[in-house]
Order: structure tokens, then C-alpha cells, then sequence
């Protein structure tokens, strides 16, 4: 195999320990929901902010105003969760060693997450020095599982996808490396197991990035 260009990591549960309640994110949502639509929307498999979006396009059908509002109310809820989950967080203790083993063997770092970057901060505020790219929620032209969450990391350091790595503790990073025609690599640090990714059969799996980072070395990927 050929030495890859860039590794491109998910944050939460994959670099950092910061558990968000997203079950209960979308009851908070619900319940700002009856507000502005009348009734109690049911929560649903679809991810919080699809969600909300879904919700906020049933306002605007009824009164502009009102839909926007909603959105800007739901937002700041998903915020305030985020801030909170990453004022409890840590990040884990191999992840500035991994990143900077990257860095000597010449092959590129980044980070995309669904999160903001003031969350992502709090948790890590130096990660701008040990990564060549970071692409949070606000500044993302399009949210993972899009690939286009992927390319615009890659696109920014000058990675071709042939020759890079997606690596995350959840099916949706394994769906997003898939669909943007990356390698992909699951690990089993944050809340899903390994079963949980065995219909998704990703290149590698590891029980955290330390021990993915000597699996890659021993490939001859880094």
C-alpha cells in the first residue's frame, strides 16, 4: 500500500471524550417544537440537526417569521448543549502524540465535526497546531454523512481521496468516507461497538486512535 496523504478524524468520541445526550437534545427540541407548531413532534431516528430543519420547514409553510424564529431558537438550544457536554469533556490523553506522529511522518491532520468550533475549543484549544485542517459545523458548506463535509477538508490541504483516511466512532463517519471515496477507519472509543460496523466493512478497526496509529504503521500507511 502506499503511504496515505492526509487522515482526516471526527472530534467527539474519536479525539476527545465529550458526551452529548442526544436523545435528550431532541426532546428539548419537541417540546420549542410545540411552541411553534401547535403539537409535540415526535422524535425520530433523524440526527438533531436534521431534525430541527425538517421541523423549521413545517413553520415557514405557516408564517415566515415564526419559522425563523424557531430555527434560531433550536440552534441555540443544540449550542448550549455542546458548550456544555465540552465544559465536561477532556480530550484524550493520545491524541496531541498521534496527531504530532502524523506530523513527523509527513502526512497531513485534520478534523471535521458536526460540532462548533467554540465546543471544540474548550476541549482542545490548541488544535490548530496540531492539524493542517479544521472544519466544525459553522464554516462546513455541508454537514457530514455529505461528503462534501470530507472533500472540503481534503480540498483545503490538497489531498486526493484515493490516498486518504476518514477515521470516527460512529457508521455515519464510515458512510461519509465511503461516499467521498476515502479509506475509512471506525474505532470503538466513543458509544458504538464494533458489531455496530461490520455491515459498513470499514478498511480498519481499532479501539482508539493510538492503537489504529500502530496498525496504520505496521500497513506501511504512515
Amino acid at each position: 500500500m502506499q503511504k496515505l496523504d492526509a487522515i482526516i478524524f471526527d472530534f467527539d468520541g474519536t479525539l476527545a471524550e465529550l458526551t452529548i445526550d442526544f436523545d435528550f437534545m431532541k426532546t428539548k427540541i419537541a417540546a420549542l417544537g410545540e411552541v411553534f407548531l401547535g403539537e409535540r413532534p415526535e422524535p425520530g431516528s433523524t440526527p438533531a440537526l436534521e431534525w430541527l430543519e425538517e421541523l423549521v420547514q413545517e413553520a415557514l409553510k405557516w408564517d415566515r417569521d415564526e419559522g425563523m424564529e424557531f430555527r434560531t431558537r433550536g440552534q441555540l438550544v443544540i449550542t448550549a448543549m455542546e458548550l456544555d457536554a465540552a465544559r465536561e469533556g477532556k480530550l484524550f490523553d493520545f491524541t496531541r502524540p498521534a496527531l504530532e506522529r502524523l506530523s513527523r511522518r509527513g502526512v497531513a491532520a485534520g478534523v471535521i465535526t458536526r460540532n462548533i468550533s467554540a465546543a471544540v475549543r474548550v476541549v482542545f484549544p490548541d488544535i490548530e497546531q496540531f492539524t493542517q485542517v479544521f472544519i466544525p459545523r459553522e464554516i462546513a458548506a455541508c454537514v457530514k454523512p455529505d461528503p462534501g463535509h470530507l472533500h472540503q477538508a481534503l480540498e483545503c490541504i490538497g489531498a486526493d481521496p484515493a490516498r486518504s483516511l476518514m477515521v470516527g466512532d460512529h457508521p455515519m463517519d464510515i458512510e461519509t468516507a465511503k461516499a467521498a471515496g476515502t479509506m475509512s477507519a471506525a474505532v470503538t472509543s466513543g458509544n458504538t461497538k464494533a458489531e455496530a460496523f461490520s455491515h459498513l466493512a470499514p478498511d480498519f478497526v481499532a479501539p482508539d486512535v493510538a492503537i489504529l496509529m500502530g496498525n496504520l504503521d505496521k500497513a506501511g500507511l504512515i
